[in-house]
């Protein structure tokens, strides 16, 4: 054993210099402030488990399980350790962490926040520095039969089954409890020992005197003692034998518990039965643990195996070992759970003062300076929102590259510095491509990449308030000015329709926010249906908390591009594509081709292929075909705002170019209005229109059609078919149609 512990203690030493667990702490050390004793079996193991993980050896956790001097059996680690063989979900040093904090470890303050760290410690009732202790009255006059009678009416009713144990047996110098009867009624019980003269053996059943007895707090169905025959959850135990006994006295009624029945265990602890009650075994569970939280932060070390609501309590009217076990008290304290709870949560809520508005009148505080110029200031939120296919994801990779470069994003300027992107969505390859393929669609040579930091989640995301924490631990010593959450439904928690849920949803955002001092930005999905004619805050899925939420929300909406439109982008994207072949292949190209014949694809791009022969032919027909695709696939976009801090700016259009947005500065998107912001009476208009008005409206679009394409010289039939987006076919129908134009040599001409 000698040699195999050396080596595993090199590793260990390995582990603490280079590793460290992932809170950031020495596990041995952290380990030192929880006693054994105070866990229950299944956390005692994972303590194990954890150590394993983290690189220790058994023999760490066997010399710190020697504490529990009445549960510790020699070697059992040892046995135990052989049977850990790693887990897909594996305990980590974190487990050891939490179990630290629950009895009442805090980390020092220089070191980060941990993965399930609570940002503020609330419910602090009692200065345990100052508490004195409360004397305990043992009674003169001693009936057994009227303390057991006393705990029987104060917790169950007349027909209840109640559980007690009166039979035990012995184990390494302890007595412990077998399971004992659970087959009458409080009722029963009651009436049977008023009739007993005292000797509650007689109705029970004889016990040791060195043992005492115990009885269970709430009721059972009568088929059994498990936590499955609990009947009501009505009580929890709290005991802890850290303190002495008047200070435990003192505590539980300093902390207001809502106890009903306060019992000398007739040996170190009190044993305090605490009203819960819960409608079921989960809201059981979550009671407990506030309540055992509460108890820890105020001075009781709880014993954590008392959680379950099948546990023994110590009977009174039973003695252990010449000592009495009593009733000190009953119904003491706060009258309800709720009453008592409520109370906790006011008690010192961690809350800032009021301040007068006269004392910083004259030395008002400075305003945190702007991220995005006139949108968004550092330290505050925003929210981009959009429907499917606007790109909403390259938006905010779009934003990430402009602050990291310094530069501007849809036209507002943006401050320079490190962001973090949360990928909660998208593969890691796929996220790593998309940032190298939205730099090079800008154009930006990427001078400041190491500004921008990812943190790849996908299959791996949590809820938001389990996020919140882990995501301040990573970001807390790296200087971020803003942290991108894309997408948020991947970690909403609760119903995003419920206002007071998604509240407490979007004030994890706030936490963030907080304690990193940077901005938080996500984006969310609209709501189904038309959103045209709905104000910008008014388009978010679910509660209206996500768009009065942020301090700024930048909204998107589609615009629906008319034919002419889409065919003019056509025209321009095919007669780029031109010129970049001819620039890259020729030195005399433009010498030869006029400026109106630049602006047409039928002029260039016969051109085009007049010049080119061989592998470049090919080449640009693969230009043009690609630029043809890219701009039908264009998509139009009108971004709306609503500040907080600023005031409203115009709404900005873009056509959205795969990967990026490109602003319209030529401003041909200006006058479109979403097809559901026309009144309901022009819809319905539109939808009843004549066969002579729908004729009018094809010689109207013919006519302007024979106008725009004009550059110097009539048009072709090309010219039109590309410029109105219809075939050759449906042109020379058209023409044929209004009866003012001719062609000749496939020219378009008015009749004369």
């Amino acid at each position: 054993m000698g040699g195999g512990y050396r080596m595993a203690s090199r590793r260990r030493n390995i582990s603490r210099k280079d590793k460290q667990d992932m809170e950031g702490y020495d596990i041995l050390e952290v380990l030192t402030y929880i006693n054994p004793a105070l866990l229950d079996y299944q956390e005692w193991v994972n303590v194990g488990m954890a150590l394993k993980e983290e690189g220790y050896t058994a023999a760490d956790w066997e010399t710190w399980s020697r504490q529990d001097a009445k549960r510790y059996h020699p070697g059992e680690c040892f046995r135990k350790w052989d049977t850990f063989r790693g887990n897909l979900s594996p305990v980590t040093g974190g487990t050891i962490v939490q179990l630290a904090r629950q009895q009442g470890w805090q980390p020092d303050a220089g070191h980060e926040l941990g993965w399930d760290a609570s940002i503020s410690d609330e419910g602090v009732v009692v200065d345990r520095g100052w508490v004195e202790g409360m004397e305990i009255a043992e009674p003169l006059d001693w009936k057994p039969e009227q303390q057991l009678i006393r705990y029987l009416e104060t917790l169950f009713e007349a027909g209840e089954n109640v559980g007690y144990v009166t039979q035990s047996w012995e184990k390494d110098g302890r007595y412990m409890p077998t399971q004992g009867s659970w087959d009458r009624t409080a009722g029963q019980l009651i009436e049977q020992l008023s009739k007993c003269g005292g000797d509650i053996g007689s109705v029970l059943g004889d016990y040791r005197e060195e043992a005492g007895a115990w009885i269970r707090f709430n009721p059972l169905d009568g088929k059994g003692c498990r936590n499955e025959n609990v009947s009501e959850y009505r009580y929890a135990l709290v005991e802890s034998d850290s303190a002495d006994l008047e200070k435990q006295n003192a505590i539980i009624r300093e902390l207001e518990l809502p106890v009903a029945c306060l019992v000398h265990s007739g040996h170190k602890s009190l044993h305090a039965i605490v009203r819960v009650e819960a409608a079921n075994y989960d809201e059981y569970r979550k009671r407990v643990e506030y309540l055992y939280d509460a108890c820890r932060k105020n001075g009781l070390e709880i014993d954590r195996q008392n959680k379950n609501p099948s546990r023994l309590s110590r009977m009174p009217g039973a003695t252990r070992n010449g000592r009495r076990q009593f009733i000190i008290d009953t119904n003491i304290g706060k009258r309800s759970w709720e009453e008592w709870h409520g109370w906790i949560e006011s008690i010192n809520d961690d809350l800032p003062e009021p301040e007068g508005l006269a004392g910083v009148w004259d030395s008002m505080p400075g305003l945190a300076p702007e991220l995005v110029a006139g949108v968004l200031r550092k330290g505050h939120k925003m929210l981009i929102a959009g429907p499917s296919k606007a790109g909403k994801s390259f938006l905010q990779i779009e934003l990430c590259c402009a602050i990291a470069e310094g530069r501007e994003w849809l036209g507002w300027p943006c401050a320079k510095g490190r962001v973090m992107y949360v990928n909660l969505e998208l593969d890691r390859a796929s996220c790593l491509h998309r940032f190298r393929d939205v730099y090079q669609a800008l154009g930006w040579k990427p001078s400041s990449i190491s500004n921008i930091d990812i943190w790849n989640l996908r299959g791996k995301s949590v809820p938001m308030d389990r996020l919140a924490p882990k995501l301040i631990r990573r970001a807390q010593k790296k200087d971020y000015t803003a942290v991108i959450i894309d997408p948020i439904y991947k970690v909403i928690t609760g119903d995003e329709n419920s206002a007071d849920q998604m509240a407490n949803f979007c004030n994890q955002f706030d936490k963030v926010c907080t304690e990193l001092g940077c901005a938080v930005i996500y984006c969310h999905h609209h709501s189904k249906g038309a959103q045209g004619g709905k104000r910008s805050m008014d388009r978010a899925s679910g509660s209206g908390v996500f768009a009065r939420d942020p301090d700024a929300l930048v909204d998107l909406i589609e615009l629906e591009a008319p034919d002419s439109l889409m065919a003019q982008e056509e025209n321009k994207a095919v007669c780029s594509a031109c010129m970049q072949f001819l620039n890259a292949h020729y030195t005399d190209w433009e010498d030869e081709v006029s400026q109106d014949d630049m602006c047409s694809q039928a002029k260039l791009l016969e051109y085009s292929r007049k010049k080119a022969c061989g592998d470049p032919a090919k080449l640009l027909e693969r230009m043009v075909s690609d630029a043809r695709r890219q701009a039908k696939e264009k998509t139009a976009w009108r971004i709306e705002g609503t500040l907080r801090e600023f005031p409203k700016f115009p709404a900005v259009n873009v056509w959205f170019d795969y990967p990026i947005h490109h602003i319209d500065r030529v401003g041909v998107l200006a006058d479109i209005q979403p097809d559901s912001e026309r009144p309901a009476w022009q819809k319905a208009m539109d939808g009843r229109k004549s066969k002579e008005q729908k004729k009018e409206d094809r010689m109207k679009a013919l006519e302007e059609a024979m106008e725009g394409s004009n550059y110097g010289e009539p048009p072709s039939i090309n010219d039109l078919a590309t410029f109105m987006g219809i075939s050759e076919r449906s042109v020379r129908d058209r023409i044929k149609e209004h009866g003012g134009y001719e062609t000749s040599d496939g020219v378009v001409r008015k009749k004369t």
